[in-house]
């Protein structure tokens, strides 16, 4: 029986020191990390080597249930594919092994918790966007171009200046060009 651990965070600017000092004090013997989101499996390749790493009678270590996943759908897969093979789930911070009863209810219950918590948090962000652009708030990069430069590039666009002629003027792209002098 090997345990077998299991670190993730969502991005290059956060740190997994905590969660590997975390699974190596609990014993794991074999660590596999990444830094990817955590909203689908299928690019994990981390993940999915671990999974494929274990065996039955095998222990899988995280710190808490959303490093594992953030959806039920790949919750429950997960958990099917630990439930054939034999392997047991053990969640650090929440006190979840699913090699026990309650282990098994309360690992469930946090995977509809967790999926909750983010669809609230989604539900936020959207609010956030509706507001900020009801507030006049401009996403994306700024334009390359002030209103007068806009305005004469689609002057000369009219007149028929030859679109490469444009790019080297304005300094901006034939994509650009045409999208900016599309009618």
């Amino acid at each position: 029986m090997a345990i077998v651990g299991y670190g993730r965070c969502s991005s290059t600017g956060q740190d997994l020191t905590i969660q590997v000092e975390q699974l190596t004090a609990h014993g794991c013997e074999k660590l596999f990390t990444e830094k990817k989101s955590g909203t689908s499996t299928v690019n994990r390749t981390e993940l999915l080597s671990c999974l494929d790493y274990l065996r039955e009678g095998d222990k899988l270590v995280i710190t808490k249930l959303d490093r594992l996943c953030r959806s039920i759908r790949d919750l429950s897969n997960i958990s099917d594919e630990l439930t054939k093979k034999g392997i047991a789930l053990v969640v650090l911070e929440q006190n979840i092994d699913t090699s026990t009863s309650t282990g098994k209810l309360l690992f469930s219950m946090l995977g509809v918790i967790s999926e909750f918590e983010n669809d609230l948090r989604k539900e936020r962000t959207q609010q956030g966007i509706k507001k900020a652009l009801a507030d006049g708030v401009k996403f994306g990069r700024k334009s390359k171009l002030t209103e007068e430069q806009l305005s004469n590039l689609k002057v000369k666009r009219s007149n028929g200046v030859r679109v490469a002629d444009l790019v080297n003027e304005f300094g901006i792209s034939r994509e650009s060009i045409y999208r900016l002098t599309r009618v």
